[in-house]
């Protein structure tokens, strides 16, 4: 009996040691025919044999094997359900491996580490970080493979605060001196923005290793400080720590972050790339693909596709990285042809774009303004994903095509892609610039199907639709339904009444935000004081400029461009421009108000004296500035100076007059009586079918009394707005002040034949008194 026992040991270790080395080797059928001679031996009993049964299934993907043999083990111990466990993590069964994680009868720190992990890399990092919470209630000791988990699932979630936390367990378990535990660390506080423990734990790192570094370099370069990130890669190099391809990839995509002041280091970020590239050949390591690719990413964002060209051309071999970054890196420059030449040859040397190809080649159309390409690329895709459906509805929506935006949604739609928040809130931008309410209402439909009714980007997106097909009631319904508001739905409801011109309801708004402790962005101040300049409230406007100053946000370019504008439409231009000439920085936009604000304040000299400095100064002037600066010459007779600045849109700028431009001309020689001119003008225009010009002519001719230009431009008017009773009124006004009665008369009866009704008038004083009512008691 002691015999056959002593046997039985010795075939179950013999069998045990073949069973590892089919394990280590993944030889799945030698271990079936083991499986099959353990069963015949009568030693399926064994727990140790079936353990290692289970681990051989396991690493060879045969989960269904190994759950019957678990399932047949007449005995189990914490390591025959640790390795079952281990199946279903591998085998990504996250749902079957909970629920046999909550069945297990223990659970020790090899449980713990591979349920939390498993979860991390399906991206459940919150549910991982309550099970770690849930186990360690229970006495299950953590090891360092635990904590560098726990850590990663707080970076990811930028919860700095579980993080701190249980750094402070690490200390008390005397793991603060593990080198694993602490580059987590290093990566969890980066990942959080907290430079300040970042180096204060590296500080305390006896011996850094050059993971350590890496984690350095990386997380410096994502708070933007990447000159701080160079010299951890110097000091890397000082301490004679070693160098491998990861260290090296990791400063190379500092180097394509930028960013810095070169001054401050010496050369440029370009200078540092070359320098990086240069040191991985002398390590030997310029045939190593990761290594490579790195370098191309770092040439393509700096703009160096030469460079990224010659390590192309001389990669041993390439990988569908090599050629997305060398078609993102095209695309950046805006080159689409050179875009769609890697794809093609991508394809010749028998690569298979993925998503991510596709994605860049869209990206590069879109940058190109390549709209045909786009469309093809898109087409071409055998199925698109929702990135790519995202990346081609964004781009029409950007290039203002929002009609096709929405006939690809509905394709989307027929061919079962469900939408996400970023398709909704595209969509729904594009339905309200188009006005289409029942377009928006569909959205928001979706929006509840989908789940997304609650979520605030889609919401800002609903209350935006609503508000410019002018339902605003209907806005601050999604509005007063959100659980959570932030900054951006405010905003996003204050904007809808001002585009309706409820400018009261707008400030009402505005100071329930300030008393629900919302602080208000840029964007809630340079809407407030826009309405401020249409309600042409100077004392209001003061009030929000005091606030603005308060907040911090007098240097944003946008907020004091709309200060330019309120003071200019209040009357007060000293203000605007003392304001303007304070500014530290200046876009075009600031221009224009400044020289619009001259203009409408009859101060036509200022204007063209600031439009001239504006060309000094570098700034290259659009369609606005030609508008603003021309009207200025008209409402000061600045009739040369107009002409000059006419002729030189075209002439000098290269760019195409349009319809204002010709508007602003023609008054300008209007009002001066010039109509030899203004006639060659409107013979030539390409925009002879715009009511507005002729309504200019028609207007400056009763002045001059020029009877036979006025019947021209009525019947232009009669023939391209024939509804419009300004055009009949005017021509018969002119007629009855130099005593042509009939005439008149005929004018007044084509008016009544045509059933054109006169606006009554209205007055202004009147609503303003009433509004500036309002205003005192809302802000």
């Amino acid at each position: 009996m002691k015999y056959s026992k002593l046997l039985m040991e010795s075939k179950s270790t013999y069998l045990a040691k073949i069973l590892q080395s089919c394990i280590a080797s993944k030889a799945l059928s030698s271990g079936k025919v083991l499986h099959a001679r353990i069963l015949r031996v009568g030693l399926f009993s064994d727990t140790f044999l079936s353990n290692n049964l289970v681990q051989l299934y396991s690493n060879c993907g045969d989960i269904v094997s190994a759950h019957q043999v678990f399932a047949k083990m007449p005995q189990r111990n914490i390591f025959s359900w640790n390795a079952i466990l281990a199946a279903y993590c591998k085998n990504r069964n996250l749902q079957d491996a909970c629920c046999l994680f909550l069945e297990m009868p223990e659970r020790n720190t090899i449980s713990l580490n591979t349920m939390i992990s498993t979860m991390l890399r399906a991206g459940y990092e919150r549910q991982a970080l309550e099970t770690y919470d849930l186990i360690m209630l229970q006495g299950v000791k953590p090891s360092h493979i635990t904590f560098t988990t726990v850590f990663s699932a707080c970076g990811a979630l930028l919860d700095a605060g579980c993080g701190r936390k249980n750094h402070g367990v690490v200390i008390k378990l005397g793991l603060d001196g593990n080198i694993y535990v602490v580059n987590a660390l290093l990566s969890m506080y980066a990942k959080c923005g907290l430079s300040g423990d970042v180096i204060r734990v590296f500080d305390d790192i006896d011996e850094p290793n050059e993971v350590t570094f890496t984690t350095m370099m990386g997380g410096l370069a994502q708070m933007n400080q990447v000159k701080e990130a160079l010299e951890m890669f110097r000091l890397m190099l000082q301490k004679g720590v070693h160098v491998d391809s990861v260290s090296l990839s990791s400063i190379l995509g500092v180097c394509a972050k930028g960013g810095f002041d070169e001054r401050d280091i010496g050369l440029c970020n370009q200078s540092h790339g070359k320098q990086v590239h240069t040191l991985s050949i002398k390590l030997g390591l310029e045939g190593d693909i990761h290594l490579s690719n790195s370098k191309l990413d770092m040439y393509s964002k700096i703009g160096d596709m030469d460079s990224a060209e010659k390590v192309f051309v001389n990669m041993s071999r390439h990988s569908v990285v090599s050629w997305n970054v060398m078609i993102a890196g095209y695309g950046n420059k805006c080159n689409s042809e050179k875009a769609v030449e890697y794809l093609q040859r991508m394809q010749c040397c028998g690569y298979e774009p993925d998503d991510v190809t596709y994605i860049n080649m869209l990206a590069a159309c879109v940058k190109s303004g390549d709209v045909k390409t786009r469309r093809d690329i898109f087409d071409s895709m055998p199925c698109p994903n929702l990135s790519s459906w995202n990346a081609i509805l964004s781009a029409y929506s950007q290039n203002a095509d929002h009609e096709e935006a929405l006939k690809m949604f509905r394709k989307m739609q027929f061919q079962y892609q469900l939408p996400d928040r970023t398709t909704l809130a595209v969509i729904l931008s594009s339905s309200a610039e188009l006005g289409l309410l029942e377009a928006g209402k569909q959205v928001h439909a979706a929006s509840e199907k989908f789940g997304f009714y609650e979520d605030e980007y889609v919401s800002s997106g609903l209350i935006n639709a609503y508000s410019k097909c002018g339902k605003m009631e209907s806005s601050k319904n999604v509005f007063n339904k959100l659980p959570k508001v932030d900054v951006v739905c405010w905003n996003s409801m204050i904007a809808g009444f001002s585009i309706n011109s409820q400018d009261n309801e707008a400030f009402s708004f505005f100071k329930q935000m300030r008393q629900c402790s919302f602080y208000p962005s840029e964007f809630s101040f340079t809407i407030i004081v826009s309405s401020c300049a249409k309600l042409s409230s100077l004392s209001q406007g003061r009030q929000v400029h005091a606030q603005i100053i308060k907040d911090g946000y007098e240097d944003d370019i946008f907020v004091g461009s709309s200060l330019i504008e309120m003071y200019c439409k209040c009357g007060n231009v000293d203000q605007a421009r003392y304001f303007f000439d304070i500014m530290p920085s200046k876009n075009t936009v600031t221009w224009n108000e400044m020289i619009h604000g001259y203009a409408q304040n009859g101060y036509g000299d200022e204007a063209v004296s600031l439009y001239k400095d504006m060309i000094t100064s570098g700034e290259k002037p659009d369609d606005i500035t030609f508008v603003a600066v021309l009207t200025g010459c008209s409402h000061s007779a600045l009739i040369d100076e107009g002409i000059e600045i006419f002729n030189s849109i075209q002439q000098r700028f290269e760019v195409v007059p349009k319809s204002d431009h010709y508007t602003c001309i023609i008054d300008c020689l209007s009002r001066a009586g010039r109509f030899q001119e203004v006639e060659v003008i409107l013979d030539t225009m390409p925009c002879r079918d715009d009511p507005v010009v002729w309504e200019v002519v028609l207007s400056s001719c009763r002045i001059h009394t020029n009877l036979s230009l006025a019947k021209r431009a009525a019947e232009e008017l009669f023939r391209l707005d024939p509804l419009n009773s300004a055009s009949y009124v005017l021509l018969a006004n002119m007629y009855s002040s130099l005593g042509r009665w009939e005439d008149a008369r005929a004018v007044r009866d084509l008016m009544s034949n045509n059933r054109v009704r006169k606006d009554p008038g209205y007055s202004w004083s009147e609503y303003k008194n009433d509004i500036q009512h309002i205003l005192e008691n809302n802000l």
